[in-house]
């Protein structure tokens, strides 16, 4: 069942979150199960709304993908708490695709 999976992570700066993503390379490279990801920044830490197939294939792209460098080589030491949530419906504007910046 799709999920909708929110979370806030204050210690997540623009700057971080910027390199973790060339890292990943998750725009070049989707995660499977990803359907949707969208990140924004509230007092200078991380939001973010996503829409996956699954809390495992979340769970899977974390541990697979950005723990090895968010953790390992950036030295991050908390972690967020993701929240889940069933999705009931999606809609895709026509036209929309790719990313904003």
């Amino acid at each position: 069942m799709a999920v909708v999976m929110t979370f806030s992570w204050p210690e997540i700066t623009p700057d971080v979150y910027d390199a973790v993503r060339k890292k990943v390379r998750w725009e070049e490279d989707a995660p499977d199960g990803c359907v949707l990801h969208a990140a924004w920044f509230v007092n200078g830490g991380l939001s973010v709304m996503d829409i996956w197939e699954s809390e495992d294939h979340f769970n899977r792209f974390i541990e697979a993908r950005i723990a090895p460098v968010l953790k390992g080589e950036l030295g991050v030491q908390s972690d967020p708490e993701p929240k889940f949530y069933p999705l009931h419906r999606r809609f895709v504007a026509p036209g929309v695709s790719g990313a904003s910046s």
